[in-house]
């Protein structure tokens, strides 16, 4: 079954109560900006944001985060204000309620309540090893483009799929990530660095294993693009692709079969986990 995604599907970022919550905070930080004579570009550049997302903070069109809010407390001199409102933000936060796309939902389901997860990822991370400013910046790349409300909302949502990976019992997680993607700077330096380094911390946990693609191999079983697998505790395994807006949720026994042998000698010709985890090191130590 294919279905085309509709982002107006997803819930907007909250209630009138919580907008007008991060209008107060987004006219506090202009306030505390201005009073120290800086402007959003430079503020931008000593928080590792861009000029647009601090314009879109202060006009209170976009979640302020709440380690966001600590530093810039600490830079404008707000005296403790703003890192106490972090602690609101942050329970707003754990109260939302998180909801993905409904093309996306059946998926989303069926990997909370997985025993295995295969993914095989050529152009990015995979959403469930992505770090917050990794999957922000995906989402805002996206065309069309996805207002602000929106891009929260499935960063959010993509965040909070990831605590299936250390629940008890935890799925087994493999993942082949071609090193194209390691070597790609989304978001800048600074986000994919945070990025190859949240790699080699969940390579570390017992139920994740990462495998790099390698650049020099010369032919491989999925030359025909990503995949991910996963078997449903008590089901049959299935699997999962999207092409642009197509997004295809497998459950035909043959097909799954294939998908499963192009993703055994996929492995196959990947690095080791071990390897892996010292190329990316290697990338790490490049810059």
């Amino acid at each position: 079954m294919a279905v085309r995604g509709d982002t107006s599907a997803e819930d907007p970022a909250g209630s009138e109560e919580v907008a007008d919550l991060f209008r107060a905070i987004g006219r506090m930080i202009k306030a505390a900006r201005e009073r120290a004579g800086m402007s959003q570009r430079e503020l931008g550049q000593l928080v590792g944001y861009g000029e647009e997302q601090i314009s879109s903070i202060e006009r209170g069109r976009r979640t302020p985060q709440p380690d966001f809010l600590v530093a810039v407390d600490e830079l404008l001199g707000c005296g403790g204000l703003l890192a106490l409102l972090a602690e609101d933000v942050e329970r707003v936060k754990t109260r939302r309620r998180v909801r993905h796309p409904e093309w996306f939902q059946d998926y989303a389901d069926l990997e909370g309540k997985a025993v295995e997860v295969c993914f095989y990822s050529t152009l990015t991370v995979p959403g469930l090893l992505q770090t917050e400013k990794y999957a922000r910046t995906i989402f805002t790349a996206r065309r069309p483009l996805l207002d602000e409300d929106t891009i929260e909302q499935r960063v959010a949502a993509r965040l909070d799929r990831q605590q299936v990976l250390t629940r008890w019992p935890p799925p087994a997680v493999t993942a082949v990530i071609e090193e194209s993607v390691l070597r790609r700077t989304i978001g800048g330096w600074r986000v994919q660095r945070e990025q190859m380094e949240r790699l080699v911390e969940l390579s570390q946990l017992r139920n994740v294993e990462i495998q790099v693609l390698p650049l020099d191999c010369e032919g491989h079983a999925g030359m025909e693009g990503p995949f991910i697998l996963l078997t449903p505790n008590g089901k049959p395994q299935v699997g999962y692709g999207e092409f642009q807006s197509v997004n295809r949720l497998i459950t035909d026994p043959d097909e799954v079969r294939m998908l499963a042998a192009r993703y055994g000698s996929i492995r196959g010709q990947a690095l080791s986990p071990s390897d892996s985890r010292a190329l990316v090191e290697k990338l790490l130590g490049e810059r």
